[in-house]
């Protein structure tokens, strides 16, 4: 079931939790010199200079990823050791302990009403850095309704001695979740040259390239510019032939290449492809390729009738909110094409529990590698989280990830932040900048999809984990810190100074949703009542220096420290005052601004000087607040 990334809902019911209208700010990096297999490398590690979030402690036992073995195959490491994980306190991987404390707060807060209806019977929530998941937490229940009641919009409840606790193993339906390893398949497919990226489909399926598919790519269909719609009801079909025969010819709404539109037929198309190239079903390869070499001894299509006591219960899938009249979906995929397809889709249908998608996660931070085994190459990793839609700003796309999308990561969007969401309620995120990842897998479909709209969850829990990541002050014990509320405009205001030849001088950190939110640096003359932007000039360790003609930063710094210069000759023996303000938005926040080391110099010579405690007492913070972390 296609998720509706623009927003409402679309023909497929699919999730309302989009980017609340279409605009999540989103910016994509440019993409010079056509694709490269080594577009990131270290390059974004390195945006901004030395990262000024605290560092990871190394883990005892573990290591780091090291050099990948010639065949890319899984056990080709050479027997090279690679991080791996282990449960660990919040300390110990690095991050704030009350931080992730709040985050199981505000997610319980999602079991009760959201406006309405719960967002979710229950959830899992998994978060880690390094080698070390810091939070493994179940809240709510897996299985909490026999039915839903359409007459009164409420949920037929168990009683309490049926219903069944959310564990720290619950298997959940991934629902789009699937979508990353069928990705996954077909990029090591592409490393042992039997699929190409540039390719045509048509060259592996000569039946796709009917009504106007010919040109289709690979490509085109890992990051969702074919020009598919998004959803197409293949379970009508009868038959397995018939269900193709829907999909060859489907025509596409736009030209292939000149539109991003999520759609599950691109990967369904691609596990038509991986099926036809290799003589294996998709489920064997997922459990070969992938699960196997990997020890995620929970993740499986079609999970046997064993395991359902352990598995969460979604919808209550009846006409005219689902496609299928099936009652309560418990143990067998949600998602109706998937269910038709006999539980192995390329889009949906993948079971699995937070732990083994902590150690997916762990593995591709790794750079394709965990323990003793690999299943990509570092470049290949890297290449699934290099942005192929630039032309398509707010849409960034890897090879099956996406990137940068504030709508479900919250603050720890960064150009190089991937993941994804899935339909019942599930999402993974990957930020390569800190080396951390969170996974939020809840039940929001249970007992009907329509209780829930939005990511909101996934949204707070992403921004409690980008807070938990500590950012040291450039200076002594404290900075200035803007604080991450939506809505909300905090000032931090210097006391008037008169100079002739005057520079303020400052460190300055910032993160926003780009464009919406920003941070301004602003000056008044007298009272204080009309406010001007002041032009500066930042600079990080290690790079040129970077103009703000505009008075303001917004989006993406590399979340290091960066000095900052701004003249004051246009209030030359004017009494005036400064004061940075930081704006945001209704929607979605980044992790915000700080500034320390305030110091406005005349001639070289200090008259205000944050140092000087005297000097600090007089600044006026409204929503700032001094934080060591």
């Amino acid at each position: 079931m296609a998720e509706d990334r623009a927003g409402g809902r679309g023909a497929s019911g699919a999730e309302d939790g989009g980017r609340d209208g279409g605009r999540d700010g989103a910016r994509s990096e440019p993409r010079a010199g056509g694709i490269s297999r080594r577009r990131l490398g270290g390059g974004v590690l390195a945006l901004g200079g030395a990262l000024a979030v605290a560092p990871i402690p190394f883990a005892e036992g573990s290591a780091r990823a090291t050099t990948p073995g010639s065949d890319g195959r899984s056990g080709g490491s050479g027997g090279a050791r690679r991080t791996t994980l282990r449960h660990g306190s919040a300390e110990r991987a690095g991050l704030l302990p009350g931080q992730l404390d709040r985050l199981i707060d505000d997610a319980s807060a999602f079991l009760g009403p959201s406006p309405t209806h719960p967002w979710y019977a229950g959830a899992v929530l998994l978060a880690g850095r390094g080698g070390t998941v810091a939070l493994h937490r179940p809240i709510g229940a897996a299985v909490r309704y026999a039915a839903y009641d359409e007459k009164t919009d409420t949920g037929v409840e168990l009683p309490p001695e049926r219903r069944i606790a959310m564990t720290e193993d619950t298997v959940f339906d991934l629902a789009s979740l699937s979508k990353l390893f069928t990705s996954i398949l077909a990029v090591q497919r592409i490393e042992r040259g039997e699929l190409e990226l540039a390719a045509r489909v048509t060259t592996y399926l000569p039946e796709f390239g009917r009504a106007g598919k010919q040109d289709v790519t690979v490509r085109q269909l890992l990051t969702h510019t074919s020009g598919f719609r998004a959803w197409v009801p293949l379970y009508t079909a009868p038959t397995y032939e018939g269900k193709l025969q829907l999909l060859w010819n489907e025509a596409p709404v736009t030209r292939p290449g000149t539109a991003y539109l999520y759609s599950d037929l691109n990967l369904i198309s691609l596990q038509l492809i991986l099926e036809r190239i290799t003589g294996h079903t998709l489920d064997t390869l997922l459990r070969d390729e992938i699960t196997a070499p990997l020890a995620m001894h929970r993740t499986r299509y079609n999970p046997p009738a064993s395991w359902k006591p352990g598995i969460a219960a979604t919808e209550d899938a009846r006409r005219p909110w689902s496609g299928l009249d099936r009652g309560l979906v418990w143990g067998e995929v949600h998602d109706e094409n998937a269910y038709s397809l006999g539980g192995v889709a390329g889009h949906a249908g993948v079971f699995s529990r937070a732990w083994d998608l902590a150690i997916l996660a762990r593995t591709l931070l790794n750079g394709g590698a965990y323990g003793r085994a690999r299943i990509l190459r570092p470049e290949s990793v890297e290449l699934m989280f290099t942005d192929f839609n630039s032309a398509f700003p707010g849409d960034a796309h890897g090879l099956g990830f996406e990137l940068y999308q504030h709508w479900y990561m919250g603050a720890m969007a960064t150009p190089s932040t991937a993941g994804h969401t899935g339909f019942t309620g599930t999402s993974l995120v990957l930020d390569p900048t800190t080396d951390s990842f969170l996974i939020v897998l809840g039940n929001s479909v249970h007992p009907v999809r329509s209780w829930r709209s939005g990511s909101a969850p996934r949204v707070a829990a992403a921004d409690r984990m980008a807070r938990a990541v500590a950012v040291r002050p450039a200076h002594g014990r404290t900075a200035w810190f803007s604080g991450m509320a939506n809505a909300t405009t905090a000032t931090l205001t210097l006391p008037p100074v008169t100079a002739r030849a005057g520079v303020l001088r400052c460190s300055l950190w910032w993160d926003t949703e780009p464009d919406a939110d920003g941070l301004f640096l602003e000056a008044s003359a007298g009272a204080g009542s009309d406010w001007r932007p002041v032009p500066f000039t930042t600079a990080a360790a290690g790079r040129e220096p970077l103009a703000h003609p505009a008075g303001s930063a917004t989006g993406w710094s590399g979340r290091g420290w960066h000095r900052l210069t701004a003249d004051l000759a246009a209030w030359r023996d004017t009494e005036v005052r400064l004061r940075w303000r930081y704006t945001t938005d209704r929607l979605y926040v980044g992790r915000g601004a700080y500034v320390d080391g305030l110091r406005i110099e005349d001639g070289g010579r200090p008259v205000f000087d944050e140092a000087r405690r005297k000097d600090a007492a007089r600044i006026e913070a409204a929503g700032w607040v001094a934080s060591e972390d």
